[in-house]
């Protein structure tokens, strides 16, 4: 799931050497992000509920990111009563919702399929910024947005008829909403908070959601011992549900985010954003090769007309004036 990145300030101009180490952690996190799609997948069709597992990776997310800052910053975790509602709005909207959607989408549509119309967000920020913030925004914004509908009709292949799971088309959709709904927040709330406790936090509220709603006493645990089909060309092989659990929370969550918002010290927040593209590409390739989910030629083309008006789209708002730049 996109899984996406904490907005922050632009950064001025770095070294090579520096960039190179950005987008190869933005790199990583993105195909670390790609990978989990098809484990949540494969856990989600093994029979987990896409609330649960929500609940359980936000759950793991907070406990793990507590205990990192708790050991190396403690005094990040300092909050004061003033920040609680933004704080819950963007773990409930940017996170909760995020996942839940992306979850359901996935189950109905080829993981690519969802990713796609997931990160039509940038659009959506856009066109926020545009015309509610009233911002400036550069002429590629409707160029984005023209080729970026353009793309999504490819995909869905819409001359012969919808085939995409209705449902599905709408949670992911659905989804992209609430993303974008997390770049606005997340963007005015790390003025003041640094990313990792943010992040942190949101995964906190998230999870109180979801124990709300659901409460843990009442969480399927028998079926994190089931084991569970691979699927795809990896039908044959079992795996128990523990497994998968645990790089869904280590590998699928906490690493990549680290390594994100790590990224974020060395490239500006737009230049993360469009390395952020490669995920629905690399999800892409891993499906096809994990989960044998194929797309079509058309589709094909669509995803990479779709991922070209975002760019455009993420690079819309003029740059902050860079002194450093003379």
């Amino acid at each position: 799931m996109v899984e996406a990145i904490v907005p922050v300030p632009s950064a001025p101009s770095v070294p090579d050497r520096r960039l190179r180490t950005g987008y190869a952690m933005a790199v990583c996190a993105s195909v670390l992000f790609a990978v989990n799609g098809s484990v949540s997948k494969v856990m989600l069709l093994g029979g987990m509920p896409a609330q649960r597992l929500t609940e359980l990776r936000s759950a793991g997310a907070f406990v793990g990111l507590l205990v990192l800052l708790a050991l190396t910053r403690p005094r990040s975790l300092k909050v004061t009563a003033r920040e609680l509602p933004m704080l819950a709005l963007f773990g409930v909207a940017g996170f909760a919702l995020v996942q839940w959607l992306y979850f359901v989408a996935i189950v109905r549509l080829p993981v690519a399929i969802a990713l796609l119309l997931e990160y039509t967000a940038p659009l959506l920020v856009a066109l926020w910024v545009r015309f509610v913030g009233r911002e400036p925004v550069r002429r590629r914004l409707w160029v984005g947005l023209a080729l970026a509908l353009l793309g999504l009709a490819l995909v869905a292949e819409v001359w012969g008829g919808v085939q995409l799971d209705g449902l599905g088309v709408l949670a992911a959709l659905g989804a992209a909403v609430s993303l974008a709904v997390y770049f606005v927040v997340g963007e005015h709330s790390v003025s003041s908070r640094d990313p990792l406790s943010l992040t942190c936090y949101a995964f906190g509220f998230s999870t109180l959601l979801w124990t709300l709603v659901q409460p843990w006493w009442t969480f399927p645990w028998s079926l994190l011992g089931t084991d569970v089909s691979m699927l795809g060309n990896l039908a044959d092989v079992h795996l128990p549900m523990w497994t998968l659990a645990i790089w869904l929370v280590a590998l699928g969550t906490i690493v990549p985010f680290s390594l994100i918002i790590g990224s974020l010290r060395h490239l500006r927040a737009t230049q993360a954003g469009i390395v952020g593209m490669t995920e629905p590409v690399v999800a892409t390739l891993v499906a096809f090769v994990w989960l044998a989910e194929a797309l079509g030629p058309a589709q094909l083309l669509g995803g990479a007309v779709v991922l070209f008006g975002v760019v455009l789209a993420e690079t819309a708002r003029p740059a902050p004036v860079d002194l450093s730049d003379g």
